[in-house]
């Protein structure tokens, strides 16, 4: 059986494989050796201005062909290099072997090739390339794609800043809120969310086989291998990794920004499960209805429906992206004495992680841009709930001293169908200000809002 979007195994290179377009050259085996290539060929680079004699500067020609060769990396020099492992069966050597390829009939290349992956561990090329994989899937993918969610959601509260909702704690009516204050709500809990994932510093070392710069020291022991380390890994690209530098480690690097930064994009989808819900409740209620699109059919047998997929499908996708995420910040962190191979395999699978993720931001956004709001339901659900005036009339009741106020408007409303004309009657008996009783006459369900619309506005 041939590899198609048909026969792929997961869903994200089959089904869904159009809508991950901008994660695959970042996230895959391709992306990998790419910046694999990249971070082998900025610490020859360094080396060769680190003042050794015996390894002189590169002239400038030689550097443009250095970078190149990272700029221009194509699918076909990963395949080249997947063939050289058939042999190495070992991927980072094939790609020492690869770049050392390419320096044929290039005599001042072929004169320092010896200098491609000098004192190096495999780690120390696989943690910082997964480190700028990391980084680009970031700010690239996940940001951009929760970032178009939050303006989406911001335009609805500002927009439905004023429209009142009723509100139901525990699925019972309760206070009045707003439409926008509701959407208000997630803006500010996911721009806070966007925040501490942006705010994750990326790390990485190359420091040897156990962290101590061992083999380093041997080939010239007065030299400053921590500093050169961390130069190579903190100047910006392309002639650095453009990383912040970890200074400790075992033969891998730690991993805890890793987890520090699974575990933000885990709560920014944990705040979309709950929106994905209240949405998918909301559509249920009819206060949203959702448009058209013409051939769509909703069910198989009643073509009435018009069910809101899209949001079911970002909580399904955001439920697979958060047990891949929460597996990877707890086991990536744990590593026997000084190495063992058990993160190897779980961080190939990154990128299906923060795939599942963009392609529930994706469904979610196409889920927000189909709904329109039904204000006729909005009005009609308020109005058969002048119940939730009791709580603002034993309130001013309290103001005024009114002894027993809470529970004479619990006799009156709980479990009861409350009209208008029941609490207007009892608003009219009570010993307040008559100013107080006008105010309190002329309330209904949806002028009871509170800051709601001014909240909303201000996120």
């Amino acid at each position: 059986m041939s590899l198609s979007t048909i026969t792929a195994l997961s869903p994200l290179d089959g089904r869904y494989s159009n809508k991950l377009a901008a994660l695959r050259p970042i996230m895959s085996e391709h992306g990998y050796m790419h910046r694999r290539v990249q971070v082998e060929v900025a610490w020859f680079i360094a080396l060769s201005d680190a003042g050794f004699a015996e390894f002189k500067p590169l002239t400038t020609g030689a550097r443009a062909y250095l970078l190149g060769l990272v700029k221009n990396f194509s699918e076909a020099d990963s395949a080249a290099i997947k063939e050289i492992e058939k042999t190495t069966n070992h991927d980072v050597k094939a790609v020492e072997y690869w770049i050392k390829s390419k320096f044929e009939a290039r005599p001042e290349l072929e004169k320092a090739a010896e200098f491609v992956h000098f004192a190096c561990t495999s780690e120390d090329i696989n943690n910082t390339s997964h480190a700028l994989q990391l980084r680009s899937g970031r700010d690239q993918v996940v940001l951009p794609g929760l970032d178009r969610v939050v303006l989406k959601l911001r335009e609805m509260a500002h927009a439905y800043a004023d429209v009142p909702m009723l509100s139901r704690t525990h699925g019972q009516t309760a206070s009045p809120t707003t439409v926008g204050k509701e959407m208000a709500n997630v803006v500010v809990r996911l721009q806070a969310a966007c925040d501490r994932i942006a705010a994750v510093k990326i790390l990485g070392k190359m420091n040897g086989a156990v962290g101590n710069y061992n083999a380093h020291m041997s080939a010239w022991p007065d030299f400053d291998w921590e500093a050169f380390s961390k130069k190579v890994i903190e100047t910006p690209e392309p002639l650095g990794l453009g990383l912040t530098f970890q200074p400790y480690s075992i033969q891998i690097e730690p991993h805890d920004y890793m987890a520090e930064l699974f575990d933000a994009v885990a709560r920014a989808n944990t705040i979309l499960v709950d929106l994905s819900r209240d949405i998918w409740g909301y559509v249920s209620l009819g206060y949203f209805k959702q448009r058209l699109k013409a051939g769509e059919i909703g069910s198989s047998t009643m073509p009435h429906k018009v069910n809101p997929i899209d949001f079911e499908n970002a909580e399904g996708n955001l439920g697979l992206a958060n047990a891949l995420l929460r597996h990877l910040s707890e086991k990536l962190p744990i590593s026997r004495w000084q190495r063992d191979l058990t993160d190897s395999t779980v961080l190939r699978n990154m990128g299906v992680a923060l795939g599942y993720a963009a392609l529930a931001y994706a469904s979610l956004l196409t889920g927000l841009n189909k709904l329109e709001l039904n204000e006729e339901a909005l009005a009609e659900d308020l109005d058969a709930a002048w119940e939730v005036l009791a709580e603002p009339i034993q309130t001013v009741m309290r103001r005024y001293g009114v002894q027993g106020a809470y529970e004479k408007l619990k006799e009156v409303t709980r479990g009861k169908t409350v009209t208008a004309e029941a609490l207007h009657g009892l608003i009219r008996s009570l010993e307040i200000p008559q100013e107080e009783k006008d105010r309190l006459l002329a309330m209904t369900p949806g002028s009871y809002t509170g800051k709601a619309a001014a909240l909303a506005r201000r996120a």
